[in-house]
């Protein structure tokens, strides 16, 4: 029997004679090497392949912008939290716009960017890792920035490391996250009543010290950047250590129907407002882990109606593919319908949408609005997929979405810089 591992990808898509022949006979088993099929828009895609799976949709240009913007507008080094999107494309289109710091929560992600990018700065932001990525991490790629939240795992990093002279170690606090739509702070982080001694622990055992903190997935509020920046300013005043870096984490939005931030202009102009109450020496870096609001609007999923019972609509992709974020957050995410060989008609309706698999968990509990009249055989595209979309794909059931494309129209929806 033959075996093909890339085959599968490449059959799930239906393309049109004047499409596969740009795709060499040979190349078929190699998907990673198939040159990525770019569009003018979702809609053109649809048209010319008919896709038979789901299929994401990359926009280069909306996330090189935003990247532009996060260089010139933080006031320190930004850096990608790779989890978010983890393509060799979106990093390579990240890295294009000017960012050179990553964010690793994993030792593979860290090999990913240190293959990519010898020269970036890695830093390995999990605050508990295993011995093993720990020593790969350091002893093979040069990795110097871990991050931790207890006494147990600096010991870990130490011993393992060798106890040498050039870590840099951040603290991470755990900090309330009521302003934030997905509150990060239950997993990971010291509390700020017991940080003192591990600031201390830290700072004695680190060539670099450092506190990160996140204020929460989807934060929208600026405000939440000043009240922490404000606990941390007492943190230090109580444990009377040096701060060498100093990283505001992630949190910084996109925008979904229903949620729509503050300006990202007003982010900044708060932690530009609450550096300068802290007491920070001239050396000191400021770092931050955007992610979502990098990414998301830059990619969408464009699924097909496999069958319509009255207002519930049965989709080829679902909550464990490229909708696991749509499925199991608050957030709802901007759709339109695409029907190529025809026009919808002007009146709309509330929609509940179901994925593919067996699983009565499969299905996006919001009503979407979306065409009345849409039927099987049409596509709906799901916006805000960039971040957390394709990288939470699983194979349940079988089921699984096809290579991605890229498209140059523009996202369903845009935060506002």
């Amino acid at each position: 029997m033959n075996e093909d591992p890339g085959g599968s990808a490449l059959a799930a898509l239906r393309f049109p004679p004047t499409v596969i022949n740009l795709v060499p006979t040979e190349r078929l088993r190699a998907p990673s090497r198939v040159k990525r099929l770019r569009f003018a828009s979702a809609a053109e895609m649809v048209a010319s392949l008919r896709p038979e799976a789901p299929v994401h949709c990359l926009r280069p240009h909306a996330i090189a912008r935003l990247g532009r913007w996060f260089v010139r507008n933080f006031p320190g080094d930004v850096m990608y939290a790779v989890k978010t999107n983890p393509d060799p494309k979106v990093l390579t289109w990240l890295h294009r716009a000017g960012i050179r710091h990553f964010d690793a929560a994993s030792l593979a992600e860290v090999r990913s960017v240190a293959k990519l990018f010898p020269e970036a700065r890695i830093y390995f932001m999990h605050p508990v890792k295993s011995r093993e990525a720990i020593a790969e991490a350091y002893f093979k790629h040069g990795v110097r920035h871990f991050a931790l939240d207890s006494h147990d795992e600096l010991q870990k990093i130490l011993h393992v490391t060798g106890y040498p002279d050039d870590l840099a170690l951040l603290v991470r606090l755990s900090i309330p996250n009521d302003k934030a739509a997905y509150a990060l702070s239950g997993k990971f982080g010291v509390k700020l009543e017991e940080a003192s001694s591990l600031f201390q622990a830290t700072r004695k055992a680190a060539a670099l010290f450092g506190v990160c903190f996140h204020v929460g997935s989807q934060c929208m509020d600026p405000q939440s950047y000043i009240t922490t920046l404000g606990y941390v300013r007492d943190l230090l005043t109580q444990s009377d250590v040096r701060l060498d870096m100093l990283d505001v984490g992630g949190g910084f939005p996109s925008v979904y129907p229903g949620m729509t931030p503050p300006p990202l202009s007003d982010y900044m102009q708060a932690i530009r407002q609450a550096l300068a109450m802290m007491p920070l020496g001239p050396d000191c870096r400021v770092l931050c882990e955007p992610g979502r609001a990098l990414v998301a609007e830059g990619g969408s999923t464009v699924a097909r109606v496999e069958l319509r019972k009255g207002r519930k609509l049965y989709l080829n992709d679902g909550a464990f593919g490229s909708l696991f974020d749509a499925a199991h957050t608050n957030f709802r995410f901007p759709v339109r319908g695409i029907r190529p060989d025809g026009h919808f008609g002007n009146d709309e309706a509330p929609f509940t949408l179901f994925g593919p698999t067996c699983d009565s968990m499969d299905v996006l509990q919001d009503a979407y609005v979306l065409p009345a009249d849409i039927r099987e055989g049409d596509w709906i595209e799901i916006g805000q997929l960039g971040a957390y979309g394709a990288t939470m794909r699983t194979q349940f059931n079988g089921f699984h979405t096809g290579l991605p494309v890229e498209v140059a129209d523009d996202p369903l929806l845009s935060v506002e810089l």
